[in-house]
């Protein structure tokens, strides 16, 4: 006896599809591109998008991180503030031991931001400190930190090993003439690990449950402490890593600039990418959608050779428009079950 399968694609599915924070954040890339090349066709050119390429891995490790405690129902604004100190940190180690191997470079940044990230959880959990409060008190600590170790005085190129800066320059294969640096592959790797972390295990489950209600959480026995410190620290040791991830984009680490505008930028690209301010809901291809969104328009401003008194401007108003078109979406009720 055989089996009859069919599949009805109607309107409604159509719609729920396209609708969804994925699907919405992939046409506004495909939107930027388009007017963009319609106004200058270099954006489209090699180069151009070997510099969008470039671009995302730094925030896409950071904005993972992120992710994972806005789902929590948390927000951390000291991310940048712990890329700056973790790089200096690692700048200064880079100087006094020039043959570092870059195993152990790595394995330090994490420990960096796992402690960085701990200290987050802490207060938030354990304490009950609200979310951006104590992450706005760390971020200035971080912050004076890194200045107080380095002295204020920058990492300069010379004291960056080319093993590192070898990541951003170097890639195991080109793709025509895009070149795909070892810098994105680190990050795809993370993308990989955090999303299997968020979406396929019970440690990801306890998260997204915990940021929809966290009493009805607790009721059922979700060791709520224990997941949101993990989300914090997770964060950390992401944020920290990308401190050595921006020592090889960039060949310096300035005290001042390091890391800067990155806690911005990360909160921009996941709540670009679907996922609800307010906790309970988001996925990992958002944040990546996002991360690649925001990167295309940061690049495109400066293909189009936007002044750069009005870079800024533009490049806000732009993310303005695309929470305001997600946020209309939201308000529909038959697209709402889609985006979540």
């Amino acid at each position: 006896m055989g089996v009859k399968l069919s599949f009805v694609v109607g309107p409604a599915a159509v719609r729920s599809g396209v609708w969804r924070p994925e699907v919405r954040s992939a046409v506004l890339i495909l939107l930027v591109l388009a007017a963009g090349w319609l106004k200058d066709p270099r954006l489209l050119s090699p180069s151009s998008l070997n510099t969008v390429l470039l671009a995302v891995p730094l925030l896409l490790v950071v904005a993972l991180g992120q992710m994972l405690v806005i789902v929590s129902r948390g927000i951390d604004v000291s991310v940048g503030s712990m890329v700056g100190l973790a790089g200096i940190c690692l700048g200064l180690m880079f100087r006094s031991f020039p043959n570092l191997p870059m195993s152990l470079a790595a394995g330090a940044a994490l420990g960096m931001g796992v402690v960085f990230g701990l200290i987050n959880g802490l207060l938030v959990a354990r304490l009950a400190v609200p979310p951006v409060v104590a992450t706005l008190g760390t971020m200035s600590i971080f912050r004076g930190l890194t200045f107080i170790i380095s002295r204020g005085q920058q990492i300069d190129s010379n004291d960056i090993p080319n093993a590192l800066t070898a990541w951003s320059l170097q890639g195991p294969f080109k793709i025509g003439q895009l070149s795909v640096p070892w810098l994105l592959i680190i990050a795809l790797a993370f993308f990989a690990l955090v999303f299997v972390l968020a979406h396929r295990t019970v440690w990801g489950l306890r998260l997204f449950a915990i940021g929809s209600n966290s009493e009805a959480a607790r009721l059922r026995a979700v060791p709520v402490f224990a997941t949101v410190i993990g989300a914090y620290a997770i964060c950390g040791a992401l944020a920290g890593f990308a401190g050595l991830m921006y020592a090889s984009k960039f060949g310096f680490v300035n005290p001042a600039t390091a890391g800067l505008g990155l806690e911005l930028m990360s909160i921009a690209a996941v709540v670009v990418g679907g996922c609800d301010i307010r906790g309970g809901a988001g996925t990992v291809i958002g944040a990546f959608l996002g991360c690649v969104f925001l990167s295309t328009v940061f690049v495109g401003l400066s293909v189009l050779h936007i002044e750069a008194d009005w870079q800024q401007l533009v490049y806000g108003a732009v993310i303005i428009a695309a929470l305001w078109l997600d946020a209309l979406a939201a308000k529909w009720p038959r697209f709402r079950s889609a985006s979540r």
